[in-house]
């Protein structure tokens, strides 16, 4: 089932309309869907598809050669081109007769093992360039290889590409409406999927929708012969040359060491060592940093785990892996199953600030703010520590500020008010303010938002109506 990346679509189909030479870089962490989307894209086009593999350059020539003679004569051969570069020109020379594309997927492997792969792409593109009627893809799942050596100002191939794709895990929305076409999970359910396994489409499959979450977390997580059980291991060791350093890394954040000495003492290594290593996880979408918003540069930063699947892994299952293996998954489930309200608290702050930019992409927000972040420090009123789960300014007049609730009691007058007093700690003359809540609202509360005029009431059942 394919769901979802319609703007990606677009973009490439816009880009095929050109009929002129294209270059696309498309990247992504691994299991995101590049080559679901690349597949999807050509299915009714005329191309040829080429997966690097971790091999040698003379199997990678020889699969490569077998995609193009494929192609130009319909069927399969034994034969091989004598270099990448004959097989590539002949392919040029194809494309100057008819639109057609070139996909390399998995462009690190072939390049590794060819290193003068980069350098024959730059010169023939440089040569049939204004000729050629081409669309090349070179797609890749090691992000600092694509980042490195293909994007940066000293790669070969930079300054010929003309558009460059990262794919992204699906957003809430649109692992929503793949549950829903999969599954009767109640909606409470589906956002619990989505705290656990996130939006990156090799994850969500995992999920089996005639089971209960109960029953899928014990299948998957709790299953040492599933694929997520090693799947964040697996990750790094692709990713990375020191895995067990980055687990550490990561362990100590989702065991709440959010700032850089907390994580350095948890460590044990030098902030310094922390850093380079964070600075990787951040590049990969695992972790990120944040600073208070409107504070650019801070001694308050901090680091979180972004990925949920991550996330969930390293406060649930790394600590349990004994009890795992032994084939314990009723006892650990009823361990933590209690933390769950808890950890879905940091999920909803993500899905209703989703929820903000979709109404401000369709003009329903009071502030049109520029970003949306998370805000902490000191209330000089209170002479205490203070948070703001989302906050997003406009200009130096208009800024909005919003609460999150994930519980199942109703949020009431008394939450309104505290929210109203951190919006003072700030000199905007005309603020709004944003209560979410999974469960409703007292009458009181209700009440006090209409008298008041500037704040909006937002439940969960508003987010999915949106959606729907």
């Amino acid at each position: 089932m394919f769901i979802g990346r319609e703007p990606e679509l677009k973009a490439l189909d816009k880009l095929h309309q050109t009929k002129k030479f294209e270059l696309v870089v498309i990247y992504g962490r691994r299991r995101v869907g590049k080559t679901a989307l690349i597949t999807r894209f050509i299915e009714d086009k005329k191309a040829i598809y080429f997966m690097g593999v971790e091999s040698s350059a003379k199997q990678n020539l020889e699969n490569f050669s077998k995609s193009v003679i494929e192609y130009s004569g319909g069927i399969a051969a034994d034969t091989s081109f004598i270099s990448f570069q004959s097989a590539l020109e002949y392919v040029f020379k194809l494309s100057e007769k008819e639109r057609l594309i070139l996909v390399i997927d998995e462009y690190p492997y072939a390049a590794r093992s060819s290193k003068s792969l980069a350098s024959t792409l730059q010169m023939l593109i440089d040569k049939y360039k204004d000729s050629s009627k081409m669309m090349l893809i070179v797609c890749g799942s090691s992000m600092s290889y694509m980042e490195d050596k293909v994007l940066a100002y000293k790669a070969p191939l930079y300054g010929r590409r003309t558009a460059q794709m990262k794919i992204q895990p699906f957003d809430f929305e649109e692992t929503y409406q793949y549950l829903d076409r999969i599954s009767d999970f109640s909606d409470e359910d589906k956002a619990l999927i989505y705290g656990i396994v996130g939006g990156t489409p090799q994850y969500l499959l995992q999920i089996d929708g005639k089971l209960s979450v109960e029953d899928n977390i014990k299948n998957t997580y709790l299953n040492p012969v599933s694929f997520l059980y090693e799947e964040p291991m697996n990750l790094l060791k692709q990713e990375v040359r020191e895995p067990a350093v980055y687990t550490a890394v990561i362990s100590a954040i989702a065991g709440g060491a959010s700032r850089m000495s907390e994580i350095s003492s948890k460590v044990g290594e030098p902030t310094n060592v922390c850093s380079a290593y964070i600075k990787s996880l951040i590049d990969l979408g695992i972790v990120k940093k944040e600073t208070p918003y409107g504070e650019a540069v801070s001694k308050k930063s901090i680091y979180s785990i972004e990925d949920n699947m991550f996330r969930f892994w390293y406060r649930f299952v790394l600590g349990n892996n004994s009890l795992i293996a032994r084939g314990a998954a009723d006892i650990v489930y009823k361990r933590i199953e209690p933390y769950f309200p808890e950890y879905m608290g940091k999920v909803f702050e993500e899905i209703c600030a989703q929820y903000l930019w979709k109404m401000l992409l369709k003009e329903k927000t009071p502030v049109e703010f520029a970003s949306l972040g998370r805000w902490w420090g000191n209330d000089p009123v209170k002479k205490c520590q203070a948070e703001i789960d989302i906050i997003g300014e406009q200009d130096k007049s208009n800024a909005l500020f919003a609460e999150c609730k994930w519980t199942n009691e109703k949020i009431n007058l008394g939450t309104l008010e505290t929210l109203l007093e951190r919006g003072r700690i700030f000199s905007y003359q005309e603020p709004y303010f944003y209560l979410f809540s999974k469960s409703g609202f007292t009458k009181g509360c209700s009440d006090s938002a209409k008298e008041l005029g500037n704040v909006t009431l937002i439940k969960y059942g508003d987010i999915l109506k949106e959606m729907k």
